[in-house]
């Protein structure tokens, strides 16, 4: 009889802690803002203003690791991100100059972010070639032509119109930058735990063989996934250029790195098959925490850094062992 409870007991524990490590993200987010609300609360940390800019700077890293969690849910990566961004800024904002207006430079931002997705999706999945290899060649590529085209000039953005809706505009207390977050936080979950595709997804990452026998198109997913990722940091790129009323080569410099750490963090493994949304935007979020406190306690840029190297390792410790259990 004892025996029996005991083996009873055993999986209910084993299984209270598995629930427990899934909370691991939002209880360091809630640590990690208490610890910087007390110590810097004198500085403000807390104030309404400093939490909205909170927002307005994670929010192109929250849209593109939005997109990266699904990539990464498929077991692949993409480190091209970050250029992209900054390219389609500078595709946006000419367009914008050259007198195409809002709709134009939507188009122009978009649709360079759309073309680098594809191009990544097709040689993963027609050539075969390491997504980390493709990803990383296209991240050189795509940054040298964001230099080129400009002759790292930045191209300003005059339209208040624009520089309202992509990035700078308020709708009464709230920044616009934080309903584009919410709304494609939503659409990526519904995406993810409610349609056939997030299925498919998690699917193909946790088993490739298994997918395809079970009837997924595996290297379609692929493809899709990496033209999404495409299109969301095209689209990031125009809320920097709209944050900061320009179009610039440096914009989404190592954004790579904060955007993986925050899929990482929220959840999602790193070797595929088990992807969170809401995880990745807590994530998201806790990374522009630390990244703001830091500031705020007069860190230089080197310091800075090496705390974000230290998230990272710890991200990808986070998702070793989610991988294990």
């Amino acid at each position: 009889m004892q025996s029996k409870v005991s083996s009873q007991t055993g999986p209910a524990l084993s299984l209270k802690k598995f629930e427990w490590r899934n909370y691991i993200v939002y209880l360091a987010f809630v640590g990690v803002l208490i610890y910087f609300s007390v110590s810097l609360y004198d500085q403000g940390f807390l104030t309404s203003g400093n939490l909205l800019n909170i927002v307005r700077q994670t929010a192109t890293i929250s849209l593109m690791a939005l997109a990266m969690t699904f990539v990464i849910s498929t077991g692949e990566i993409d480190l091209s991100v970050g250029s992209v961004a900054a390219l389609s800024s500078l595709t946006g904002a000419l367009a914008l100059q050259a007198g195409y207006g809002i709709f134009g430079g939507l188009v122009a931002g978009v649709g360079t972010g759309l073309a680098v997705g594809l191009i990544n999706g097709l040689l993963v999945t027609k050539v075969a070639i390491p997504s980390f290899l493709v990803t990383l060649g296209t991240m050189g590529a795509v940054k040298g032509m964001a230099m080129w085209i400009t002759d790292t000039a930045p191209v300003p953005i005059i339209d208040a119109n624009f520089n309202f809706i992509f990035g700078s505009g308020d709708i009464g207390p709230i920044p616009v930058l934080l309903i584009w977050t919410l709304v494609f936080t939503v659409i990526a979950h519904v995406l993810l735990r409610k349609t056939s595709f997030g299925r498919q997804v998690l699917a193909t990452g946790g088993n490739e063989n298994a997918a395809r026998f079970s009837g997924v198109k595996v290297m379609r997913i692929k493809l899709l996934v990496f033209v999404g990722t495409g299109l969301m940091a095209g689209l990031a790129g125009l809320l920097y250029a709209g944050r900061m009323n320009a179009g610039r080569f440096s914009f989404g410099e190592g954004d790579e790195l904060s955007v993986i750490a925050a899929v990482i963090l929220g959840g999602t493994a790193l070797a595929g098959g088990v992807g969170t949304v809401i995880g990745t935007l807590i994530g998201s979020l806790m990374i522009g925490v630390i990244n703001n406190g830091l500031i705020i306690m007069g860190l230089d840029v080197s310091q800075q850094m090496i705390i974000r190297g230290i998230i990272i390792i710890l991200a990808v410790a986070l998702g070793r062992k989610a991988i294990k259990r």
